[in-house]
């Protein structure tokens, strides 16, 4: 969010917020909270998930058009924990690849690429 909005992680918290809603970028987590051994997500203790209520949050914000996953592991965390998404909203779900440097299979300028192309478009 740094490389494509300004929103850099020397900035404070608040700013980096207000800077991703200006650009109408909403930022939610799947898993709330969770138990694991290290960083990974490979790490995760299952069922120590507790999800966040992203439902109550998509009814509350009509204007959603997109969701973007940061990896796969938030996807299928999305699929897994949550009830499908209301038939009548018409939400394009795209899995990038993860911003994690443990995610090797890529370069930070292609994974750069990839995140521009899905939300600057």
């Amino acid at each position: 969010m740094g490389a494509l909005f300004g929103a850099s992680p020397a900035l404070a918290y608040t700013q980096r917020l207000e800077i991703l809603c200006e650009n109408g970028i909403g930022l939610w987590d799947v898993i709330g909270s969770c138990q694991r051994a290290s960083s990974l997500d490979s790490a995760i203790e299952e069922k120590t998930i507790r999800v966040n209520d992203l439902q109550d949050f998509i009814d509350h914000h009509q204007r959603i058009r997109r969701i973007c996953f940061n990896g796969a592991k938030a996807e299928k965390s999305f699929h897994r924990y949550l009830p499908p998404l209301p038939e009548n909203r018409k939400i394009e779900l795209i899995r990038l690849p993860s911003t994690s440097p443990a995610n090797a299979r890529l370069s930070y300028n292609q994974k750069l690429d990839i995140w521009r192309r899905a939300l600057l478009r």
